[in-house]
């Protein structure tokens, strides 16, 4: 196969220099666009020096690509400065994929999306059109797609987690709890108090308690596979790592047993190239997963009587964001999906 030609829209953030990381060894993709505005006229190794070794075109504004060259691309770009680029570009190149990694396509509907980014969602045609990106759950659909909208990393982790199980109605959707936690590259690259190392070093930090954006995904998502408006009590907290992401969720059993949840995950995945449920007694870990587009999901029965404690851990850059997108885009052209992306866990 001819390799696909490749643009990435904010190149300069983590998700965007994760996405360069691995398709610059995708063997049916070349890189040949990469824009960050404020970095223009600047070359990926002097943004990220870890790059040295990579032939990459220099870093330009979006403007001043040619979309009608490009086959797809991924979009790095934080939530409410993407909605009407994509446009731009679709407009330029109606055949190209679109990998949009940032939240504005994630939330059908259009009230949702204002009530939780705070404004009204500016190109309503393409959020109809946009297919929520969870690989596992939205096969189908992300292979027909032309413009797709990756997941949040909480919500992948969450998700994966828990949908088979509110899909088998083994557990009380009703009552949910979701104690989360992310790695700082999770807060984007620019420059804030809370993520320089003096203040997030030796600690851990709760967030956004009670209206982190990503709560809206995850109802979305569970409400779906239950057949009914599901709202969590979802806690995030910022942890002194640079990447990873570990979610705890507590959960009702609806006359089930934990064994019964963990049997009814291996089945939902037992074809599934990346996500892995643990055997009984093991735990997952970050350190499992880090660098790779692998997830682990484990189940503990809760010493309450009749709930569980459910356990899902990633790499928030990889499998919650640009892996997930590279798998989304292996489909849409019909490749094995899971090409470029079976990196081993980098361990210690």
């Amino acid at each position: 196969m001819t390799k696909k030609k490749i643009g990435i829209l904010g190149a300069s953030g983590y998700t965007g220099a994760d996405a360069v990381r691995l398709l610059a060894r995708h063997p049916n993709a070349e890189i040949t666009a990469l824009t960050a505005n404020t970095h223009a006229g600047k070359t990926m190794s002097e943004v990220f020096p870890h790059f040295f070794m990579l032939d990459l075109p220099k870093l330009v504004e979006w403007e001043k690509v040619d979309w009608t060259r490009l086959d797809a691309v991924f979009c790095g770009l934080p939530h409410g400065t993407t909605q009407e680029i994509i446009a731009a570009v679709l407009k330029a190149n109606p055949r190209i994929k679109i990998l949009d990694m940032s939240a504005d396509f994630r939330l059908r509907n259009k009230d949702s999306y204002a009530q939780w980014y705070g404004h009204e969602h500016r190109v309503l045609e393409l959020q109809d059109e946009a297919v929520y990106g969870l690989t596992e759950l939205y096969r189908e659909e992300v292979t027909a797609a032309r413009l797709v909208a990756c997941p949040g990393c909480y919500p992948t982790a969450v998700l994966l987690a828990l949908v088979p199980l509110a899909k088998a109605k083994l557990i009380d959707v009703d009552d949910i709890i979701i104690d989360a936690k992310s790695g700082v590259t999770g807060a984007g690259r620019g420059l804030k108090q809370n993520t320089l190392f003096s203040e997030a070093g030796e600690g851990l930090s709760p967030y956004s308690i009670g209206s982190h954006r990503h709560s809206a995904e995850i109802e979305q998502e569970i409400g779906a596979a239950a057949g009914s408006a599901v709202t969590v009590n979802f806690t995030p907290h910022l942890i002194p790592m640079a990447r990873g992401e570990f979610c705890t969720s507590y959960v009702k059993l609806n006359g089930a047993t934990p064994d019964d949840l963990r049997a009814e995950l291996e089945r939902a995945y037992a074809n599934e190239p990346f996500v892995y449920v643990t055997k009984k007694g093991v735990l997952p870990q970050t350190q499992n997963v880090r660098g790779s587009n692998y997830v682990q999901i484990g189940v503990v029965a809760d010493r309450i009587k009749n709930r569980a404690i459910v356990l899902s851990t990633l790499d928030n850059l990889v499998k919650g964001s640009a892996g997930q997108a590279i798998q989304n885009m292996n489909l849409m052209f019909g490749l094995p999906e899971t090409t470029g992306l079976e990196q081993i866990a980098l361990f210690p």
